[in-house]
């Protein structure tokens, strides 16, 4: 069974980018991305690959971001 963490601190982030966990972004209560991993981030972006040419752009303070991790 999968564990949700959410991200919120620039550690949070850093951390996810550096383990490559599977990262799930919800905006308005909806899931937008399931599956990718966080390849950069900054105060206002977070960018989520999920393939290998898919990349996502999403806004920091529009959204949700969770590291999903298995127990």
């Amino acid at each position: 069974m999968a564990m949700n963490r959410k991200l919120l601190t620039d550690a949070d982030f850093q951390e996810g980018l550096d383990r490559q966990r599977t990262i799930r972004v919800f905006q308005n209560d909806h899931i937008v991305s399931n599956g990718g991993w966080i390849v950069r981030f900054t105060d206002d972006l977070v960018v989520i690959q999920t393939d290998v040419s898919d990349l996502t752009y999403f806004e920091r303070d529009a959204c949700e971001f969770y590291e999903l991790r298995q127990r």
